[in-house]
């Protein structure tokens, strides 16, 4: 069977194959002449691969393109790899959130990314490699990784294991990046093959963080990007300057209703002030924030959810830069699954739910991003209602189409893999007070705007900001990001935006309006560890975790 399927990747290669019409005849026929069942994309990208390392075949990117799997992983300009904690106790005792043994509070032992992590045995190190060399195996880029830690409440989690499980990111990036081939291999059991060596390089294990982030500056496989989980009572100064020290540049907030008596009678432990404070305590330091919001929790009804998203970007209390809808999924694991069984509770019906989506996401502003509209847990878990739809979004979507109807959010512009050299396009600007500050949301988009190419968020914090020195009366980029496949660092595609000067643009016109609209002296970045090496070349040094650069 291999000996059949290089044959034909080799037919594909010599043939020059490069549209998706012309590859699928050719893997019919060859399927019927050889009397073979229909090859998957999976299967004939291993044999690629193969095929390269011992040189039998050149590299041919475009059919690297049409073997590549879930496109959408990595559509967005970087791989995001999720990374599970260890069950920990949690301080929270929220009705909606499911508890298993063995398992982080609010996730449950049959969703993918926690399936994952089990087999790691809740290892960093080893989630990580085996997650980039899966992700490699079909065919993504992983030179840009954005790294999301999930699993119970990231701040409640003892120091020490915290530095150790951001360590052991690092050193696995940095372990992969020692190897000068291809990842490609068995990655559904690399981790297993692991757990007895723990391929670390002997000096990494004493390493200190700050020197493990120092050399991702340069590795193979840079991290652009760190997030976690957390509640909003747990955000002060203190916290914030740890997370930066980790390397954190995003944070998810567990916000789920901005009514108090809603978050009393789901017991969440938190009122709404802690959601506000929080969010421009982050703010101000240059994270970017996004918001979990759930809708049809117990004590809410649809009227009072569709007016809390509305409030969600009137009041500049909130405005999050992200936001992930989580609708209630009942599963007999949570305590509200009690209240249902008493007649107390009842989930939205799929039809209600739709509507409730469409009302919100047709009111979204273009600087948002909706990340999700639905959690990942399978069907099977959830007893009953809309969420158990896991094509929630599609739905949504596709019914907006049809009442012409539209989503201004930036999933659903960014461009992906629609990107034209050659279409106009111009730089949009956005203006609005947001927790006490002034941004400016800066973008490269087509006329119509209905494709987004990349973007800056540029924060003008009040003078009354001193918790971090050097972003005393400074200019703050939260946010850049440029969309479309991603391609390699130091590569070139002309059919993607990312390597196209976008970037550089909208940095010299954020300088340019924080120097001459607001008069700082200064400008700072609150960069991934693996970004640090681009804004260098742009003048920035590296000054308290931030890129900061001088405005004279």
């Amino acid at each position: 069977m291999d000996n059949l399927i290089e044959k034909l990747v080799i037919e594909l290669v010599s043939q020059d194959i490069n549209n998706e019409r012309d590859f699928l005849k050719l893997k019919r026929r060859f399927s019927r002449e050889s009397k073979v069942q229909f090859f998957t994309s999976d299967e004939l990208l291993r044999a690629y691969h193969n095929l390269i390392a011992n040189k039998t075949i050149s590299r041919s990117k475009e059919l690297e393109r049409m073997l590549t799997l879930k496109s959408t992983r990595s559509d967005s300009g970087i791989v995001v790899v999720s990374l599970l904690t260890k069950p920990y106790p949690c301080p929270g005792k929220c009705l909606y959130c499911p508890s298993q043994a063995d398992v982080p509070k609010s996730y449950l032992s049959n969703e993918p990314a926690v399936m994952r992590a089990i087999m790691c045995k809740y290892d960093p190190f080893l989630q990580t490699i085996s997650r980039l060399k899966a992700l490699d195996a079909v065919g993504h880029a992983t030179d840009k990784v954005n790294i999301r830690i999930i699993g119970g409440t990231w701040s409640a989690y003892e120091k020490r294991y915290q530095t150790w499980f951001i360590k052991r990111i690092f050193e696995a990036a940095n372990e992969l990046s020692h190897d000068t081939g291809s990842l490609q291999g068995d990655s559904s059991h690399y981790a297993c093959q692991l757990r007895g060596t723990q391929s670390v390089h002997q000096d990494d294990r004493t390493r200190t963080l700050e020197v493990l982030q120092s050399i991702n500056e340069t590795a193979k496989h840079r991290i652009v990007e760190i997030s976690v989980e957390t509640r909003q009572d747990y955000i002060d100064e203190k916290e914030i300057k740890r997370l930066r020290m980790l390397g954190v540049t995003k944070v998810e907030l567990g916000v789920q209703s901005i009514y108090d008596d809603v978050l009393e009678f789901n017991k969440r432990g938190n009122k709404d002030i802690d959601t506000i404070n929080a969010t421009k305590l982050l703010k101000d330091a240059g994270f970017k924030v996004s918001y979990q919001m759930m809708a049809n929790l117990p004590g809410s009804d649809l009227k009072k959810d569709e007016e809390m998203f509305k409030e969600l970007f009137n009041n500049p209390n909130y405005k999050p830069d992200h936001m992930k809808i989580y609708p209630m999924a009942l599963v007999k694991e949570s305590g509200a699954y009690q209240i249902y069984k008493e007649g107390k509770y009842k989930p939205y019906a799929k039809d209600e739910l739709v509507l409730l989506l469409k009302k919100i996401k047709s009111r979204i502003p273009y600087y948002c991003r909706i990340e999700r509209v639905i959690r990942d847990i399978p069907a099977n878990s959830i007893v009953e209602g809309g969420a158990k739809v896991s094509n929630m979004r599609q739905i949504v979507l596709s019914e907006m189409e049809n009442e012409e109807l539209k989503c201004n959010c930036i999933r659903c512009r960014e461009v992906k893999s629609s990107f034209d050299i050659d279409e106009k396009y111009r730089v949009f600007r956005e203006d609005y007070e947001a927790s006490g500050g002034h941004e400016v949301f800066l973008s490269i988009e087509n006329e119509e705007r209905s494709k987004l190419y990349c973007m800056i968020r540029l924060r003008i914090n009040s003078k009354k900001m001193n918790n971090i020195g050097v972003l005393n009366n400074a200019a703050i980029i939260r946010e850049i990001h440029t969309y479309g496949p991603q391609v390699r660092i130091g590569g070139r595609n002309d059919n993607a935006a990312q390597h196209q000067g976008f970037g550089k643009m909208l940095i010299r016109e954020a300088e340019k309006i924080s120097k001459d609209e607001f008069r700082v002296k200064k400008i700072a970045v609150i960069a991934g560890v693996g970004v640090r090496g681009y804004f260098r070349k742009l003048g920035y040094e590296l000054i308290d975790s931030y890129m900061v650069k001088g405005l004279s």
